[in-house]
């Protein structure tokens, strides 16, 4: 769009970009003010309220009811058990079985008493896992809380979960360990970014994968690269110390006190779970983390950027990915060392040896290329020189701005007017040029246009010089006439008298 030359990007696509891209309309404001254009913010609310108005139709339509029967649940059962900061797997009973078959055959949702899954909340992920019960198994998908107190193991069922029965509910342990990995790490990059950059640095949204960790945080700037090295050097050091991840419960009073900073999208009660990891980190936190800061492995930071006005955000990776990342590195390493026939340290001097070669040849062909367009130019200013000043002449294998160059080279010799120069320089394409001296009545975007319209395009310029192309090079003699038509019909007028003539 930026690239269209509008000057508004317009609200419906500002919105999509939020809609569906997770762009937020900070971000798109920001990047087309870099571009000299504006956002329809107007535009961008409506379409907002517009989809809120269809979410509450929605909702009016059969949301509502599934709501109501997480409530029944709630009411019927109480609160599900969270066990799954001590416990991979434990057997629960099965309170409840909801079908779930409008978002995908087979699906449904499972509640127990008890469960070692953690629900999707505070920017960590739901975990995935099974559920087994005497007559089938529930691959769970996704957990997630869809009301306070309830957690909903949205699952694809195998044969048939039942409830009353008793089941043998456990997590994907590798996936929940690189979760912890990922989320230890985002407070000890919390933590590091505030003693580089300063207690204004604050969490401002968070997601905790497996496969990696993202942190944004208020910044007013980007972070240079002796920032970051820091600021990942830190971290690295308490994850080196393998100090102890010690959690306790307190009195959200008792935690304020003790220095706790809230985690960005977590909600708290009078008590709260305080999270204490490493040397300064000490963090509100629900989720689930590392016993020891040593079982985090390496944290690589990946990327560092903007996403709206204030708002910085950071990606990295921990564990088995950041061996994978450092791994795949090498890999690059190795295979551009054999290519340039370098030792991997060498890479660097191969690499700016090769660089200089490049250099060289460029000189080397820009050299040449200036000695050709002279030679041409010299050809074609002799024949100018006997026809009236004015060299119109057909060169096959240039480009427009070979042409140009060679143009305003005739132009400039002796005796003569200029040139009506065209070609084509693939066999598919037509270049066409026109350079003329002011003063003589010649129009070079007149010549031109008329040209390129028969060689099947268009172009232009100003009467000194003009571009333009074509697309059909069978009618590049054709255009070529008419072009000498036209400069003889003009030069006629004036009486023929040739440049130099009139210079003496």
């Amino acid at each position: 769009l930026l690239g269209s030359g509008k000057k508004e990007v317009p609200g419906e696509v500002a919105f999509r970009l939020h809609d569906t891209y997770g762009f937020p309309v900070e971000l798109t404001t920001e990047i087309a003010a870099e571009h000299g254009v504006s956002v329809d913010l107007d535009g961008f609310s409506q379409s907002m309220e517009a989809q809120r108005s269809m979410s509450r139709s929605a909702a009016a339509a059969g949301a509502g009811s599934r709501t109501e029967q997480y409530r029944e649940v709630l009411d019927q059962f109480g609160p599900t058990t969270f066990a799954g900061h001590s416990e991979d797997s434990l057997d629960a009973r099965v309170l409840a079985v909801l079908d779930n078959s409008e978002a995908g055959e087979g699906l449904a949702e499972i509640f127990l008493d008890v469960t070692p899954f953690y629900a999707e909340g505070g920017g960590q992920v739901g975990d995935t896992g099974r559920i087994s019960t005497s007559t089938g198994v529930a691959t769970v998908i996704d957990t997630t809380s869809p009301l306070a107190g309830v957690i909903c193991h949205r699952a694809v069922v195998d044969g048939a979960v039942r409830p009353g029965q008793i089941a043998t509910a456990s997590i994907d342990g590798e996936r929940r360990a690189a979760i912890r990995r990922n989320h230890s790490a985002t407070h000890l990059l919390h933590w590091a970014l505030r003693t580089v950059l300063g207690d204004h640095v604050r969490q401002q949204g968070s997601l905790v994968a497996a496969d990696h960790l993202r942190f944004d945080f208020s910044h007013p700037e980007a972070l240079s690269h002796d920032q970051l090295l820091e600021v990942e050097r830190i971290v690295n050091l308490e994850v080196l110390s393998g100090a102890e991840v010690r959690t306790t419960t307190m009195s959200r009073e008792e935690a304020t006190d003790a220095g706790a900073l809230a985690f960005f999208g977590d909600k708290y009660g009078d008590v709260v779970r305080v999270v204490r990891a490493g040397s300064g980190s000490v963090e509100l936190c629900g989720g689930t983390h590392v016993a020891s800061l040593g079982m985090i492995g390496s944290v690589v930071i990946v990327s560092e950027g903007s996403i709206g006005s204030n708002v910085r955000r950071i990606e990295a990776v921990t564990g088995t990915a950041s061996l994978a990342l450092a791994r795949g590195a090498l890999d690059t390493l190795e295979e551009a060392a054999r290519s340039l026939k370098a030792p991997p340290e060498e890479v660097l001097k191969a690499l700016e040896r090769l660089a200089e070669r490049h250099r060289g040849l460029e000189r080397e062909i820009r050299s040449l290329r200036q000695a050709r367009i002279a030679a041409e130019a010299s050809q074609l200013a002799a024949e100018a020189s006997q026809m009236a000043g004015v060299a119109i002449a057909r060169r096959d294998g240039f480009d427009a701005d070979v042409l140009r160059e060679i143009a305003i080279a005739v132009r400039a010799a002796e005796d003569c007017r200029g040139a009506v120069i065209a070609g084509t320089p693939d066999g598919r394409r037509v270049a066409l040029v026109a350079a003329f001296a002011p003063g003589d009545g010649l129009d070079a975007a007149k010549v031109v246009s008329a040209a390129a319209r028969v060689a099947g395009g268009g172009g232009g310029g100003t009467a000194d010089l003009a571009v333009a192309g074509g697309k059909d090079p069978g009618r590049i003699d054709e255009a070529l006439a008419l072009a000498a038509s036209q400069v003889a019909g003009v030069l006629g007028e004036a009486g023929g008298s040739a440049r130099g003539d009139r210079r003496s």
